[in-house]
């Protein structure tokens, strides 16, 4: 795949100090490695080490670092930004999208069951975003679904063709793109800042994307805008929430092990741990930046079908987190507990089974009916009321 223009930049660093310990990355890595054989992105230059994972090829993009500096008053561009993060809405913020830059794809990105597209979007000083965007063939304006992984992750599983065809197969488009300050959105800042230093900002901004992102969508006429859903995962599964909740043209939100509760979360997560500033992330004054952002402020009020998936011995999201996003699901939504990595692996993981649920919601539309189920720890169905094998 060729680039019109140079634009794109990977960081050569991702928290080096902390970030490898981060368990949604060993989550996403151990369980779904059938799935998206994923792991934390290296700069594009390096070789891949995702387990079954084929390493980029010379000719996918190697885009340059975007300029971080105001050349004509030498402001970092990141803080001439104007928006409002407390804000699941644009509100205020002034952001204003400019030209896609689309990429030409080569034929690696054409095959027998679906097309990959390269799309460098912008809306924000110093921000361009990779979008890529997987078609299935015949299918006209098929459903489509969003993807989000965890803050530690980069766009190397959308360039995975055994994840693209497992997330497009049944004719349903999929959409892939990271966090605001995460993987190659991660650059010209302070060592110190990451994706929860900076918490209001990622989650506001990244929220804001989503916006844009089904803007985009629209405009391009290829995809049908009623049967838009979205998985998410550990961060990614927080702002899906928060996204749903923003935005009406999101029907389904399918999360695995979605962050919330940031109370607790921040004092008790393993994420933050070893941040030597994480003691500030639990003081009023960050905690009420962050409070208008909670998913668990927003889960009661969703109305369409959601599917909340919780493994106890994923201690990223301490136990009180789940308890709590659990207790604000609204009646419709599914909620499946597992005890371990391996009883997820068991359900979900071979095949692209982890996939069909969001699929299916997108795929029926309108017509989606959205029934309460709960399971138990091991993933088998189990009787309403009786959601949980561990207090």
């Amino acid at each position: 795949m060729r680039l019109r223009n140079s634009f794109m930049g990977h960081n050569s660093f991702l928290f080096s100090f902390f970030c490898r310990t981060v368990l949604l990355s060993s989550l996403t890595a151990g369980v779904f490695a059938q799935q998206t054989a994923p792991k934390p992105a290296p700069p594009l230059s390096a070789p891949s080490q995702a387990t079954g994972a084929p390493a980029a090829s010379p000719d996918m993009p190697k885009p340059t670092l975007p300029p971080g500096i105001d050349p004509k008053t030498m402001t970092p561009l990141y803080e001439t930004i104007q928006e409002d993060w407390s804000s699941l809405a644009i509100g205020a913020s002034k952001l204003q999208p400019e030209e896609p830059v689309v990429a030409i794809a080569d034929a690696a990105d054409d095959t027998d069951t679906f097309t990959r597209t390269l799309v460098s979007v912008k809306w924000r000083p110093g921000d361009p975003i990779d979008l890529w965007i997987l078609l299935p063939k015949g299918v006209k304006k098929p459903p489509a679904v969003l993807y989000l992984y965890g803050y530690d992750q980069d766009t190397d599983r959308f360039r995975n063709d055994r994840w693209a065809t497992r997330v497009t197969s049944g004719g349903v488009a999929a959409v892939g793109f990271v966090s605001a300050l995460s993987g190659h959105r991660f650059h010209d800042r302070p060592m110190k800042q990451w994706f929860v230093s900076e918490l209001q900002e990622s989650l506001g901004s990244t929220v804001h994307d989503v916006k844009f992102i089904l803007d985009y969508l629209a405009q391009r006429g290829d995809i049908d805008m009623d049967r838009i859903g979205m998985f998410g995962e550990g961060s990614g599964g927080a702002i899906a929430i928060l996204a749903a909740a923003a935005d009406p043209r999101i029907k389904a939100v399918d999360a695995l092990e979605p962050w919330g509760d940031w109370p607790d979360f921040l004092a008790k997560s393993s994420v933050v741990q070893q941040d030597p500033e994480r003691a500030a992330y639990v003081k009023p004054e960050f905690l009420k930046k962050v409070a208008p952002l909670d998913p668990v402020k927003w889960l009661p009020e969703l109305k369409i079908p959601i599917r909340v998936q919780q493994i106890h011995q994923q201690v990223s999201t301490p136990d009180q987190c789940k308890d709590s996003i659990k207790a604000a699901l609204p009646k419709q939504a599914e909620l499946v507990r597992f005890e371990a990595i391996s009883d997820i692996q068991k359900r979900e993981g071979s095949g692209g089974l982890l996939f069909d649920w969001i699929k299916a919601r997108v795929q029926a539309g309108s017509k989606t009916e959205a029934k309460p189920k709960v399971s138990m720890a091991d993933g088998n169905p189990a009787h309403s009321g009786s959601n949980s094998s561990h207090p």
